[in-house]
């Protein structure tokens, strides 16, 4: 809210926040305006990269972006409102003001990421309330950055008044208009160039490095002669000290990612690379340790007993015609190495949307001989695009499509279990043919489970869903790891469906006892776990769509 200014006596200068007069400056009052403005383009920057920066990281850690998106911008934008109200207290001192949330701004919002990450890899496995400190860090992180942003806009409003005196609404337009254009080019920085040319802990510090130097020259430059000499050396010793401490940790990041990286995966990471996708982690595979690969934190798969979760999502799907196979995903080339068992297989398709895993597969030693070398078999040709993408203008029809998708709760693969998504897969299926997905743990997550069996369904198939228990790794298969704590049995979903024939009946779940026999499959056990599976079966369901996903629990 600004506040009206009474009309001066005659003969008296008028005052702002308790300073008679303008500012003494060292520059016309034409180029101190510009000055200010261009202050305020590049805080308004820096807060926005600051913003973004805490909602990537928290997805990326925590897990569900649109729950972390919402958290970190609506207290964001509560905080703000408070630290403009404090800000009310400070305008008589207003460049000292300034010069102080800025430089802790620069502080709080450039060291965010790093500490943010060292919580979760150092104390995310300690359990009680440690195993939630992630969330609460961010809380306060946003508060904090929220609170020092809005405490900027009073300052800078009393600052710009005192360069050249104009009226409060043209003051605030040309203030807000300043911070908005900065805002646009922090928002369009931030993915475009700080995530791919420096990554989140060297962007984050980075943009606490210039938001400290925008404050401090902006005040020491040109507001000098309102701050006292204790002032002035107070703000360039503090200034001093936070860049010393953004330079220093800058200059650790490798470091630090590397101990953060071994505290989280253990000591045996082998690749550690971030693709325009995900980061991609491969841990084990030499010395007779098995091989983990975990993608954006989650453990995708494990060595131990990744052949009994492909075997259960193939093999019942390739009891029938199976010449031409289509894969979604499984870029490590487990589930093709199953396909290719099948000397029936005449050609598969497999679509994956990161070409750096369909490099690790081809050319990793310890992942390419669990997969067989499947991608050095003619039959196979790999595709690298959004499955959802291809499937719109898919050039044929397939007997089976195997979809081996990341899971559902993660916000960006919602889309990959949507009805329109299964739509477009019925679209491809050839007539009885067969389609398996992978749908969740049932034991853990049963209402996304029959979510995604009533969204396939609707989308006109029929289907036959299934479990299957002895997962033993205990990672959390869903979008927030810490879910990995349940004691509740580990298992796996899967729902086989298929095209409806002449009868309309579900597809009949069992083995081709024609074809190669699965090591951890029988068909006695495949039945016994389909009846288990059906045992919790939630009913009334509405199906997930687009516009109206339904994965969030």
């Amino acid at each position: 809210m600004i506040e009206p200014h009474a009309p001066a006596p005659p003969g008296v200068p008028p005052s702002w926040g308790g300073v008679q007069g303008q500012a003494r400056l060292p520059v016309r009052p034409r180029t101190g305006r510009f000055l200010v403005l261009a202050g305020v383009f590049v805080c308004a920057a820096c807060g926005l990269v600051y913003e973004l920066e805490l909602v990537a990281l928290a997805s990326y850690l925590i897990g569900d972006s649109v729950t972390q998106a919402s958290v970190v911008l609506s207290v964001m934008v509560f905080a703000m409102g408070i630290g403009s109200l404090a800000a009310k207290r400070l305008r008589p001192l207003a460049a000292a003001g300034f010069g102080a949330v800025e430089t802790a701004l620069a502080l709080v919002g450039g060291s965010s990421a790093m500490v943010l990450y060292a919580v979760f890899a150092w104390t995310g496995d300690w359990g009680g309330a440690w195993a939630d400190g992630s969330r609460y860090l961010l809380v306060a992180f946003s508060l904090t950055i929220g609170v020092l942003i809005g405490a900027e806009v009073p300052l800078l409003m009393e600052l710009i008044q005192r360069v050249r005196r104009q009226d409060p609404g043209g003051a605030v337009a040309d203030l807000f208009a300043a911070d908005y254009v900065g805002a646009l080019v922090g928002g369009l920085a931030f993915p475009f160039l700080l995530l791919p040319w420096l990554g989140q802990l060297t962007g984050a510090l980075c943009t606490g490095g210039v938001n400290a130097l925008a404050g401090g020259a902006l005040v020491l430059g040109l507001f000098r002669r309102d701050l006292t000499r204790r002032a002035r050396w107070a703000l360039i010793v503090a200034n001093l000290l936070v860049l010393g401490l953004l330079a220093s940790a800058a200059a650790l990041v490798d470091d630090f990612e590397r101990a953060a990286r071994h505290a989280v995966y253990g000591a045996e990471v082998r690749v550690a690379v971030q693709t325009g996708v995900q980061e991609v982690v491969l841990t084990g595979g030499t010395h007779g340790r098995p091989l983990d690969l975990f993608l954006d934190g989650r453990l995708r798969v494990s060595g131990r007993d990744e052949r009994r979760y492909h075997e259960a999502l193939v093999h019942p799907a390739m009891n029938g015609p199976h010449a031409r196979v289509l894969i979604l995903g499984g870029g490590d080339g487990l589930a093709a190495r199953e396909v290719l068992r099948y000397p029936g297989v005449h050609h598969v398709d497999e679509v994956e949307l990161d070409a750096e895993v369909l490099r690790l597969a081809r050319q990793d030693p310890a992942l390419s001989r669990l997969n067989g070398h499947a991608y050095a078999d003619p039959r196979m040709r790999v595709v690298t695009a959004d499955a959802f993408t291809w499937l719109r203008g898919a050039p044929s029809t397939y007997d089976v499509v195997i979809s081996d998708l990341p899971d559902p709760g993660i916000t960006a693969s919602t889309k990959l279990y949507s009805q329109e998504f299964y739509g477009l897969v019925r679209r491809v299926l050839a007539p009885g043919g067969r389609l398996a997905v992978h749908a969740g743990p049932v034991a853990t997550r049963p209402r996304v489970f029959w979510t995604i069996d009533t969204t396939i369904r609707t989308s006109g198939l029929r289907t036959a869903p299934y479990r299957v228990g002895g997962r033993d790794t205990g990672f959390a298969a869903g979008p927030d790891r810490t879910a990995g704590t349940s004691p509740a049995p580990c298992d796996w979903g899967f729902v086989l469906a298929a095209r409806p024939g002449t009868s309309g009946a579900a597809p009949s779940l069992g083995l081709d006892p024609a074809s190669p026999s699965p090591r951890t499959l029988t068909p006695a056990a495949l039945a016994a776990d389909a009846r288990a599976a059906s045992r919790t079966r939630i009913t009334g369901l509405p199906p997930s769509t687009l516009v109206h996903p339904r994965y969030a629990e």
